[in-house]
């Protein structure tokens, strides 16, 4: 059932991309990052086979991908600003988020955000969703501008330049890069795992 939804998902792409080129990498890159899994190790790779048969260029590729990402960057950022910061204000308890968590995040981005949301940018999984707590801790629009359009840029080049030089072996990188996956959403169930442990533990202290 995964397998053939991944199918059908990789045809539409391939599909979007052959149809309308740049614009097409554009529009799925700005998907991929309003907290949208559409695959960018897809996306980019196939758009290098492309490069090398003459039919793109790789540092347009690059482009679009990164303006792709910022464009959809902007739309979780402005849903984490004016959306989920007053409901985690408001709800946050709930799902053991405390106004110090929200306080820690803000201060957390002022001091790294550039750095945070530039690696993340380089990372599977997380790159995908890094704007919205980007947005709720309301970092500086400017930076986080620069940062998205900066990491992304090296992302969308990496994987269209590895698509390229593969050359019809494109897609055999979507098997590394789906075990990077794997790998890095079990780091993020562990840590999400130690931090509900972390609040549960100040509760039951909370309460003795």
């Amino acid at each position: 059932m995964i397998d053939r939804l991944l199918s059908a998902l990789a045809a539409a792409i391939l599909a979007v991309i052959s149809q309308f080129g740049y614009a097409g990498v554009v529009v799925l890159m700005a998907i991929e990052s309003a907290c949208i899994p559409l695959p960018s190790e897809i996306i980019l790779p196939f758009s290098g086979y492309l490069a090398s048969q003459g039919k793109m260029n790789l540092w347009w590729i690059g482009i679009a991908g990164a303006v792709g990402c910022v464009l959809g960057s902007l739309v979780a950022y402005f849903v984490g600003a004016r959306g989920g910061r007053p409901a985690l204000e408001r709800y946050g308890r709930y799902v053991l988020i405390s106004r110090n968590d929200l306080e820690r995040a803000d201060c957390w981005f002022r001091r790294h955000g550039d750095l945070t949301v530039f690696v993340a940018r380089l990372l599977p999984v997380v790159r995908t969703f890094i704007a919205l707590p980007a947005g709720v801790a309301r970092m500086d629009l400017t930076r986080f501008i620069v940062y998205t359009f900066a990491g992304s840029l090296l992302w969308s080049l990496a994987l269209a330049w590895i698509g390229m030089k593969l050359g019809q072996h494109w897609h055999t990188i979507g098997t590394y890069f789906h075990r990077a996956d794997t790998l890095v959403a079990l780091l993020l169930a562990l840590g999400l795992a130690w931090y509900i442990h972390r609040h549960l533990r100040r509760s039951g202290d909370g309460e003795s």
